[in-house]
Parts: structure tokens; sequence; C-alpha cells
């Protein structure tokens, strides 16, 4: 199983240089499905949300998406509270909570984009024994969301509003992996510790131009009977094109996960 995962981004704040490059990227690793967790577009604008689906249409794999806090206005308060979701509903789909079988793979798309906590998110506790509720017992249970659950110390941002008590339930529950991003900063090894059951993973920016990512990335992750490969796509702000990938093993066993040593 071979899922390509990309998060931010951002049209209308972005690398024009890097789409023909992405796509091809993409497509070329040739995923069973591409999971997209957030902010496709940068202020949920008209011409924004038409470069976004033109991008979306070149996709090659069945596509797993959730929105993001910038697919929601940012500036128009009353359309934000009001009809949040409206243009991604017009662009994507329904903005609701999505599923996706392959094989012994379960997939939960989970919306966590809050009118009321804007760059911040949500999840709320029924929310996340909703989730907990779709687990399938036998399957390697993935969940897509776009904000973290958890975040590395030196990130200086607020952490989604119920993401502690939904990871703990998450754990428990039997949440294989969760993907994530918003933070434009891949992370994954950091933030598993010791005896974690459920592995993070933090997506960059796979196009944003906004000067202080410093780099551009998406991942192919690989399932195994051993754990996850995880290949990530990097290409500098400074630079055409992508480098040489780079990879990282992530081993189970147990139900326990870790980062295998470089």
């Amino acid at each position: 199983m071979r899922i390509a995962h990309l998060s931010d981004l951002h049209f209308g704040l972005h690398r024009a240089d890097l789409v023909e490059p992405l796509l091809a990227q993409v497509n070329g690793a040739r995923p069973d499905v591409i999971v997209l967790t957030g902010d496709l577009t940068h202020r949920s604008r008209l011409e924004q949300w038409r470069e976004a689906t033109e991008f979306l249409a070149r996709l090659e794999a069945p596509v797993l998406c959730v929105p993001g806090n910038h697919d929601i206005p940012a500036w128009n308060p009353l359309a934000r509270v009001v009809i949040p979701f409206a243009a991604y509903r017009r662009n994507v789909g329904a903005p609701t909570d999505v599923e996706m079988q392959f094989g012994r793979v379960s997939l939960q798309g989970v919306n966590t984009a809050d009118p009321l906590a804007w760059d911040r998110g949500r999840i709320s506790k029924a929310r996340a024994d909703e989730v907990i509720a779709r687990l399938r017992p036998a399957a390697l249970n993935i969940v897509a969301l776009h904000h973290p659950m958890q975040q590395r110390p030196e990130v200086r941002r607020e952490l989604m509003r119920g993401a502690p008590e939904a990871l703990r339930s998450f754990e428990r529950g039997g949440v294989d992996i969760v993907l994530s991003g918003h933070l434009h900063r891949w992370a994954a090894a950091e933030l598993l510790g010791q005896g974690r059951r459920t592995l993070q993973i933090h997506a960059g920016t796979a196009l944003c131009s906004r000067p202080g990512d410093k780099q551009n990335e998406f991942a192919v992750l690989d399932m195994h009977a051993g754990g996850l490969t995880a290949t990530r796509h990097i290409a500098p702000m400074d630079q055409q094109g992508f480098q040489p990938p780079v990879t990282q093993n992530f081993l189970r066993q147990g139900g326990l996960w870790r980062a295998e040593a470089a």
C-alpha cells in the first residue's frame, strides 16, 4: 500500500515553478491514494480555488482531502461564521468526515477547521469518539486531519483545541497512524517518544512560497509488514525542482512504533 501525503498547497501564495515538478513526482510515484491534509488555497478566493481544482484534476490516483483553516474565509468574518465551507463544498465536496478502504488499510479524513478557532482548529470529544467508532479492528487505521495533535517543543503556536484528549483516545482506541499538516514543517520521529502506539506524521508544505518555510516537500509512505517507510521529496526554496529523496523507516513491534536509526 502506497500513500502520497501532501499538505498546505496554498494556491494564491504558491511556487508556480514547482507545480509541474510536483505533479510529475506525485503521479510518477504511482500511489494507491493521495492524502491532502488541508490548505489547498491561501485565502479561499475564486481564482485560488480554480487553480486548486485544476491541480486536483491532474492527480492520477484517488484523493482523500480534508479542509484546512485557509480553506475557509479569513477576512470576511460573517462568511467565515455563516458559510465557512461554501467554497470548499463547491470545489472539493462536503467538508464532513470521509472514509476510504484499501484492503487491510482503512483511511478516515477528519475536518478540524473551525470558524471560531480559525488558526488553532478544534477536535471535540464527540468527533474523536466518532472516529474510534469507525475503526476496523483488523485493519491498519489511518486518520488524516489538518491540525497536528502534538507539536515539537520549539513550535510557538497554540495546539489544536482538544488535541491532547483526542490523541489519548486515538491511542487507546486503535488509531495506528495520524497524518497532518498546518505547521509547514516535517515531523515524525521527534514525536514518538517511548511506547507510542500511534505514529504521527506532519507533512511540510507542498507548494507555499512563504520565505520562512525554506523548502517545499511531500512524502511517499509505503506500508509493509514491519511498519512504514517514509520517502521525503524535498524542493529547497532557492533551487529548481526536487532533490534526491530522503528515506526513513518506522518499525512496529508489539503494537509500539519506533524510528529506525539512520
